[in-house]
């Protein structure tokens, strides 16, 4: 972790740098002390000015009160806002800051998530904190902080900074075998998936797919893996290579390892909760399905949308590139399931503010077009929103039933009946 220290005179730029981003929806208040925070994550930079400016004796004459850091763990480095939170405080009050006011940003604005904190280095009575040796000092607490924390060690010169970008598999070159390899060691690496689905989505990114491969030979059952070069329409191009052709790292038995691990650390460390908020930020600001995918693309979330032949979304994942986490819409809620976003994108409602995705049992008069409620009578126990379940087919065959109740009931009329 880097952290970089920066003092002058301009308390409000300070603020304002840091709360236009955090209000525009780049970022978040984390936590405050003794400036006034109402929870939102957002901040009134007024406000804020207002109650340092208490906080300072106007007669103070220390030069370059206003402090303003940057905390920047490494980017595979993949921390809750809990822990930034303490890990925040720690440095703060190990710098000798614990008792100042002082407000912690995180800014979500690239794919590297850091913090900013603003404080100032002057105490009630008008007195300077000691800053002597800020550097070192500075230094010797993020190394603590690492060990505590287990993040990546800032001073290791074979640990790369920035992981160089991937690029999508091209089937027409003549290295399909190493391009198609080397893609999918590093996706294994680099991501977290809880299921076939998942990973699938995650490769449909780069232009590969997997495909699972069950035999019997001389009475012994087998489960394998075969990966396959796409177009960018998904379809398959050229030949298919086997798991064992790239390592063990990426055959059957180490990506179901995989899927457990990966299930446990997001659950553990709670990584889908920024994704989830992420996302639903900007469904609510949003009714346009092309807008959406590429506003959550602007903040570091790929979106995979799957249809059926009609235009209809059946399933949806998405990649948050920040976190290293791929998610099926079903598993963050109800609200982020494949049919709650057909819903919301459904015309004629496009142009308008977005219509509820739920309805009351109250009314029923009231639905209009096919409702969420609608979708849930026909799930019955099946828990199809359930956060752990997948359920991609399900939801479309709930769906098609529903449909064909609609018809059904339709014809009885049309007879009379």
């Amino acid at each position: 972790m880097v952290a970089k220290i920066i003092v002058g005179n301009s308390l409000y730029g300070a603020l304002a740098y840091n709360g236009e981003k955090i209000n525009e929806a780049k970022g978040r208040l984390l936590t405050a002390n003794r400036i006034y925070n109402d929870g939102s994550g957002t901040v009134d930079i007024h406000r804020a000015m207002e109650d340092f400016l208490s906080f300072m004796p106007a007669q103070s004459r220390v030069e370059k009160p206003v402090v303003h850091i940057s905390l920047n763990p490494h980017p595979e480095d993949v921390l809750t806002d809990t822990e930034l939170q303490d890990i925040a405080r720690e440095y703060l009050e190990k710098m000798g800051y614990d008792n100042q006011p002082y407000l912690v940003f995180k800014h979500e604005d690239i794919n590297r998530h850091h913090l900013h904190i603003v404080t100032v280095r002057v105490d009630e009575n008008g007195r300077s904190i000691d800053t002597r040796n800020n550097f070192y000092r500075s230094k010797q607490i993020t190394r603590e902080l690492e060990q505590k924390y287990g993040l990546h060690d800032a001073e290791r010169r074979n640990r790369r900074l920035d992981t160089p970008p991937l690029h999508k598999v091209d089937a027409s070159a003549d290295d399909v075998k190493k391009q198609v390899g080397n893609t999918v060691k590093a996706l294994n690496v680099q991501y977290r998936f809880q299921s076939m689905g998942e990973y699938r989505a995650l490769l449909s990114l780069y232009n590969v797919t997997v495909e699972e491969a069950r035999g019997n030979v001389r009475g012994r059952e087998y489960h394998g893996l075969v990966y396959s070069a796409t177009d960018d329409a998904g379809n398959k191009v050229g030949n298919p290579f086997k798991s064992s052709l790239f390592g063990k790292t990426v055959g059957y038995e180490a990506v179901e390892r995989k899927f457990a691990r990966s299930k446990q650390e997001i659950k553990d460390r709670k990584l889908a909760e920024m994704t989830k908020r992420t996302v639903l930020s900007v469904l609510e600001n949003t009714y346009d399905k092309e807008k959406f995918v590429s506003r959550l693309k602007e903040k570091g979330i790929d979106t995979v949308l799957r249809h059926t032949e009609g235009g209809r979304i059946y399933g949806v994942t998405f990649i948050d590139h920040r976190t290293g986490c791929v998610l099926n819409g079903s598993r963050m809620g109800k609200e982020l399931s494949a049919n709650a976003l057909q819903e919301h994108f459904t015309l004629p409602y496009a142009g308008q503010p977005p219509i509820p995705l739920s309805v009351s049992v109250e009314e029923p008069e009231n639905r209009q077009g096919y409702s969420g409620g609608e979708y849930e009578s026909h799930s019955g126990g099946m828990n199809l929103f359930a956060p752990e379940g997948p359920a991609v087919d399900a939801e479309e065959e709930a769906f098609i039933r529903a449909m064909q109740r609609k018809k059904k009931k339709k014809r009885r009329k049309g007879l009379g009946m």
